[in-house]
Parts: structure tokens; sequence; C-alpha cells
């Protein structure tokens, strides 16, 4: 089992930064794929960024070049760094690791964008 607890989400101006950070207990996050989806209102939920092991993160092309995902093993962290923010990358930021073939998702963190 592991739990997720996302923080850090909040209302920044077009422009601004956030770094979204997700905290998880329980074993398996070191080996774990972590994701960070979003689910902006009346859409479906799509997937933002993943990473695994040493393998290149994946950015979904609305978000390249402007956010960064990582993680810190040793604080069972992950985080994503988002800059540039635009309007439309308001949405509810979920947090998601898969740990032998099961999804465990966070609560959700509310990222608001708008002047």
């Amino acid at each position: 089992q592991v739990q997720l607890v996302e923080s850090g989400g909040g209302l920044v101006q077009p422009g601004g930064s956030l770094r979204l950070s997700c905290a998880a207990s329980g074993s398996g996050f070191s080996d774990s794929t972590k994701n960070w989806y979003r689910q902006a209102p009346g859409e479906e939920r799509e997937l933002v960024a993943s990473i695994t092991g040493t393998f290149p993160p994946y950015y979904d092309h609305s978000v390249k070049g402007r956010f960064i995902i990582s993680r810190d093993i040793a604080k069972n962290t992950v985080y994503l760094q988002m800059n540039s923010l635009k309007p439309e990358d308001t949405a509810v930021y979920y947090c998601n690791v898969v740990v032998g073939g099961v999804m465990y998702w966070g609560q959700g963190t509310q990222v608001t964008v708008s002047s």
C-alpha cells in the first residue's frame, strides 16, 4: 500500500510559478513510476509528466519546456515545478505512482492561474 499527499497548489498570476509536492508513505516508492496528472472542469484527466528510473522524463506537449518533474527518493517525494503558468493550466493536479502494476492516487491539489 502507498499513501500519497499532495501540497503546493494555489492561486497564481499568469507567468508565475508553483511547485507541487507529493509525499509518499508505504513501500515500493523508490522503484515506482511517478506521474503527475491534471483534470480541468469538464475535461478528462490527462497525464502531464512522468518519471521512471533512469529514463528521460516524459512531458505532455502542452507543458514541455515549462514544467519539470523530479523526485527525492530519500524523502519519498516527487515534485512538479511549474513555470510560465498559463490560465489553461488551471486544474486539479493529482500525484500518481504505479507499484507492482497497481496505481495509487493522491487527493489532488487545486492550481488556479488567473489575474
